[in-house]
């Protein structure tokens, strides 16, 4: 290292000089001058601890992730970024050159090249142009919908009894139409009777429940619910030349329905969670996941809701997933959850008002002390494209707090052109088993015809009772699931273990609603297991 850097700026890079694969970040940066020869990089055997990028409006944070995507991608990790505001699409393009990158390369040390990601771009409910993205009602489970639909605690359990209840009577739960045919039956007469020996379900909750559905309906939510319902493996894909798949939801469709969306991403984590093994702390982590606008997936959440995301994020890292909460201040995210994000990148903070005064010193008091900088000042003083950084070192420890200037990411720092973004989506090879949506028979059409069955005449004495006769239904013609490469099944033992991974009972259970699949589904955000 050149005798020019000041021994401060060399004992943080000895705290970054790490032996094995790593991404690089950018250079350390002290009082406004960014030392090439002082690089601040992550180990990669580390993103499975998760991480928090922050920052005020503005700041560079989705750069930032863009910066971090596309190297994952280049060293095998497959990612999944939510792109709320529009402009994440052009992680798949080369970037484009420019004076502007070029100095940045030059101030950091690093060798830019335009590059861009394979990359997929998904769509909640296919409201946008990404292929459709879909859950049905019964994997989602009562306490995500809970959040989605602003219920308070004594609705979300009555919400649970309903859940509980149509698994007892193999009601199938894919769409809102199939949730609302159930707690209309269960309100009414007929219902509470069949309701007494394991609760009751008042006629102003359920009201509560109806109305809110409906809304939801109203806004077009109902198409983000259903089949085919999305196999969260696809998101561990790699190609070919070993490169992982950049998964790329695209949100600006549904802003206006914040609450769904973050809460939809929390479904493809927990999903994530019950069908991944367990693997330990493996070199690398089999995927990366940025969870963007963190600040509304916590946002008046319940107390049960809350526990299950922190019991979500401490044992996911087990199954090697790495997630990184994106906000504006370390606030955004309850204690219990931070406590967790062991690699941290701070961009700037305002202190403008009182508040925001408090934020900046809240955040100061979740860094480790550094002899080297005053914290306050510098979140405070920081451009665009700049921030703190402390990761976990190899060995597990923090490393020192260091002021960075960040690397350029390489590929496009904009939005896809229409053109290009339909090409990419057309070409999938996932649009046929997702982009036509499919209603089989479920709840509605069981009630349905529950309702419309005529009452059994009276017979006479000593001839025997005659059902009405049905027409067999016709289930629709579904293409066959594609397995993507790479994917590995559960390796349980007996009878269930021999079951799961059986792909075509796999697929059966996952979407059909039984007892078995349900219960996988929803063992973190659902109703309890029932006892056999």
């Amino acid at each position: 290292m050149s005798a020019a850097v000041p021994s401060a700026v060399r004992e943080i890079a000895d705290g970054y000089a790490f032996t094995g694969p790593a991404l690089d970040l950018g250079a350390v940066l002290l009082d406004g001058t960014a030392y090439a020869g002082a690089p601040v990089r992550v180990p990669l055997g580390v993103l499975n601890r998760h991480g928090l990028v922050a920052g005020a409006t503005g700041t560079g944070k989705t750069k930032t992730l863009q910066l971090i995507a596309e190297q994952l991608s280049a060293q095998g990790v497959p990612v999944f970024l939510a792109d709320v505001k529009g402009d994440v699409s052009g992680v798949a393009a080369p970037g484009e050159p420019g004076e502007r990158t070029a100095a940045r390369a030059a101030e950091v040390g690093q060798d830019w090249q335009a590059r861009g990601c394979p990359a997929e771009f998904f769509a909640l409910g296919g409201q946008g142009t990404g292929i459709p993205l879909r859950a049905t009602v019964t994997s989602f489970g009562p306490l995500l919908l809970a959040k989605v639909l602003d219920l308070n605690e004594t609705q979300e359990s009555s919400l649970g009894l309903v859940f509980h209840y149509a698994d007892r009577q193999g009601l199938e739960l894919y769409d809102l139409k199939d949730l609302t045919a159930v707690i209309t039956f269960l309100a009414s007469p007929e219902g509470k009777e069949e309701l007494k020996g394991i609760g009751g379900l008042s006629a102003a909750t359920a009201g509560v429940i109806l109305r809110s559905l409906t809304l939801l309906e109203n806004e077009g939510a109902g198409a983000f619910f259903g089949e085919p319902e999305f196999d969260t493996a696809e998101l561990l894909r790699r190609t070919e030349d070993g490169r992982g798949v950049v998964s790329v939801l695209e949100l600006p469709a549904v802003q206006d329905r914040p609450r769904l969306f973050s809460t939809f991403l929390m479904w493809l984590l927990a999903d994530l969670y019950q069908e991944l093994p367990e693997v330990g702390d493996l070199d690398r982590p089999k995927l990366v996941f940025f969870f963007d606008e963190a600040h509304l997936l916590f946002k008046g959440a319940s107390k049960a809701f809350l526990e299950a995301i922190t019991q979500t994020v401490r044992l996911i890292r087990s199954k090697g997933v790495g997630i990184f909460f994106v906000t504006q201040t370390p606030k955004d995210v309850p204690g219990d959850v931070l406590a967790q994000l062991g690699n941290r990148v701070q961009h700037a903070l305002r202190a403008f008002t009182p508040d925001d005064a408090k934020a900046l010193k809240a955040t100061v008091s979740t860094f480790p002390k550094s002899p080297v900088y005053d914290l306050g000042e510098v979140l405070t003083s920081l451009g665009t494209g700049e921030a703190v950084v402390t990761v976990l070192s190899e060995k597990g420890a923090p490393t020192p707090v260091a002021a960075t200037r960040l690397r350029a990411p390489q590929s496009l720092m904009g939005p896809l052109e229409p053109a290009a973004l339909r090409a990419a989506v057309d070409g999938s090879a996932l649009v046929g088993a997702y982009r036509d949506a499919v209603d089989r028979e479920s709840a509605y059409e069981k009630l349905a015809a529950r309702a419309a069955r005529p009452q059994a005449e009276p017979v006479p004495s000593g001839e025997p009772r005659r059902e009405p006769e049905r027409e067999p239904r016709r289930e629709p013609e579904r293409e066959p699931r594609r397995e993507p490469e790479g994917r590995r099944e559960k390796e349980d033992a007996g009878l269930l273990g021999s079951l799961l991974s059986n792909p075509a009972l796999k697929s059966f259970a996952r979407s059909a609603g039984t007892q078995l699949g349900r219960e996988i589904s929803r063992s973190l955000f659902g109703t309890s297991r029932r006892r056999r």
